[in-house]
This record gives structure tokens, sequence and C-alpha cells, in this order.
């Protein structure tokens, strides 16, 4: 409890100075531009681009500050309080939280940013990114030391199982399941149960055997992931005007003028997170959420933890974009817009990252859930 206070507060406190203090700066002809952290959001929203803008500010600062309060709030909260919906629900918070966090890759987007500008101006560190990176790492660090297991059995105690439970044999075989989300056990719900029987004592989640229509959810976050690809790798990624021309970069168009500048591993790691990474993903999940009609004890779970492992640094591009954006803006001296690919890309990512969220991996190894072989 105190390390992950401490660090909390910590982390909140470097997140502070960044928004604070200029974050980086270009120096191109004489003249200085700097970009504030908060600016690579806002400059979005002003150049036609409000949801990529949302999903930025969300990401790297709103949902961080928002998580690192609740540490804070939940690790004060007496132990022999009763469980209120709003410590339910900053619980909830928590685990649900941890892949939509992206100051990390962030980070990474910054460092790519600067290789691309190194050529073009001179550079200008500025206080907000060491305190920025102090955040990232003290964010990870703090999401490492939550428990969340500790955590509920010190806001509601270990509820006990309805009867006795049998080692080696699965939840679904004893008649029983677990919540997902505070992983408490219960009885499974019989059809003529009521509603309050469907969720957990202990958080208040509903409870399923396995995650409801998590084969068509899957299908259906896949094929409209799959469609978004399309234009998300046709349409330009950034529009750049230097010197009164103006040219435009793909995702594959940039990752081949990187190349071209001399910075080979930038582009294959430009390359592995917005071409490979999204692709594969998408084919492995679709072979997962096919292999269920064949179920294998525990056949393809790591290629399923590593669809999870990976799916938000594909938003690489989409931060590179907005750091770019936000920070040359200088008329026709040179200028940098976002393109009509970066909606489309961000919204491949996010889509992939439902999917996979929504994929239930126990069915890999279960038959369907029937009240009748309950």
């Amino acid at each position: 409890m105190q390390r992950s206070m401490a660090l909390a507060s910590a982390a909140l406190l470097c997140l502070l100075i960044a928004l604070c203090f200029p974050f980086i700066g270009v120096e191109i002809a004489g003249q200085t531009q700097q970009l504030p952290l908060i600016h690579t959001a806002t400059t979005l929203a002003l150049t036609q681009q409000p949801l990529v803008a949302i999903i930025v500010g969300l990401a790297i600062i709103v949902l961080p500050a928002l998580y690192l309060i609740g540490v804070i709030l939940m690790q004060t909260e007496r132990s022999n309080a009763p469980v209120s919906g709003f410590k339910r629900t900053m619980a909830r918070y928590f685990a649900a939280m941890h892949p939509w966090m992206m100051a990390d890759v962030f980070v990474v987007a910054v460092l790519v940013s600067l290789i691309k500008l190194v050529g073009l101006a001179e550079i200008v560190i500025g206080p907000a990114f060491w305190a920025y990176s102090a955040f990232a790492v003290l964010l990870l660090m703090t999401t490492r030391s939550i428990d969340i297991d500790y955590l509920w059995r010190r806001l509601a105690g270990e509820p006990n199982p309805p009867r006795q439970l049998h080692a080696g044999e699965t939840a679904l075989a004893q008649g029983m399941v677990n919540c997902l989300c505070c992983g408490a056990i219960h009885a499974l719900p019989s059809p003529q149960a009521t509603q309050t029987a469907h969720l957990c004592s202990r958080c208040g989640q509903p409870l399923h055997p396995r995650i409801p229509l998590s084969q068509q959810h899957t299908w259906a976050l896949l094929c409209a992931a799959a469609v978004l690809y399309v234009p998300a790798n046709l349409y330009p990624m950034m529009i750049t005007t230097a010197f009164g021309q103006t040219h435009t970069n793909t995702l594959m168009s940039g990752m081949i003028e990187l190349w071209h500048q001399g910075s080979q591993p930038i582009a294959v790691v430009i390359f592995i997170a917005s071409i490979l990474v999204p692709s594969i993903k998408m084919l492995v999940l679709a072979l997962l959420n096919w292999r269920i009609r064949h179920p294998e004890q525990g056949s393809n779970l790591s290629l399923y933890h590593w669809t999870e492992f990976v799916g938000r640094w594909s938003m690489v591009d989409v931060f590179v974009v907005a750091i770019l954006v936000g920070l040359i803006q200088s008329g026709q001296l040179m200028s940098v817009l976002p393109g009509p690919a970066a909606l489309a890309f961000c919204s491949v990512v996010i889509l992939t990252m439902l999917a996979a969220m929504r994929f239930d991996p126990r069915q890999l190894w279960s038959v369907p859930y029937s009240h009748e072989n309950a």
C-alpha cells in the first residue's frame, strides 16, 4: 500500500511538471516553435481531427491521471469500511484501464519524432520531456505494484464458495463460475434466477461462464478493423509543407523515407508497429476465433497473450503525427498536418484491442456452456 501510494504521488507530481513546462521545441530558419505537452492533442483538434485529439489526450494524460488519483484514494480507504459503489467502480477501473494508458508508447513516439526532425531543424529538449519520461516509468511501476486480488480482499473480504471445490477440475465442470473482475467464486446462475443472482456479490459485475457472444463480437470488430486498414494504408498519414512545396506520406512511404535518411532502426520499428503488428494481430485473432470450433487444451494461449501485449504499441505512428503536427506550424515555411489515414489507423488499433478484449480464450479448451450440461 505504501509503495503504490508513493509511486502514484511521485508520478502525479511528474505529470504536473510536464504539463507546466515546455515539452520540446524546434528552431527552423531562425523561428522557434515550442510544444507544450497538452498541445499534442489540442493542435489535432484545430486541424480537423477532433476524434484523434480526444484519443491522444485520454491515452497520454487523462486516463493515467485518473488512474493515479484512484490509486491514492483507494489505498487511503479503511479496510473495515463497507464497500460503496464508488470504491467498487474505482477497483473495476484499475483492471480495465491498463491497456489504454499509453505513456510509455508516447515516449517512444517522441524519440521517433526527434529522429525524424534531426536533419530538418535544431531540437530543444524542454524540462517537461524529462518529467514526462519519469512519469511514464513511475506509472508503469505503479501499475505493477497494485495487487488486484489483495485490493479486493482488503475492500470486501474473500467470499466463501457455495460448496466444496475439487482441485484439478475446471469451475464450469463443477457448476461454478468465477468473476472476471474480482475473481470471486459463485454458483452458476440458473435460467430461473433473478437478475440479482447474475451479479457478483463482491464487485457487482455480471457473472457469465463465458463472455456472451464473444465469437460474434470478435468477428465483427475484426471485420471493421480490416475494412479500415485499407484506407489507413492508402491515404496520407501526414501532409508536410516545406518552403511552399507540399508532399504527403503514407505509412509505407514514411518508413521508406526514414530508411533512405539513414534511420534504418527507426524505420524497422515503425514497420513492425504500424504494418506488421496490426496485420498479424488480425490474422491471429481470426485464427483463434476459428480454432474455437476445434478446442484443444491451452493450444494457442501464447498467441492470444501476444496479441494482448503488442496491440497498443501500434499507436506509435498516431502519436508521432500528433507530435509533429503540434510542433511544426510555421505557415508556408514549414508545417505538418494530419492526413485522413490518421483517424482510420487509430480506429484500426482501437478495434483490434477491443477484439482481443472481447475474445474469451477459455473457449479454446471447453465446450460451449449450456444450462443442460451444468
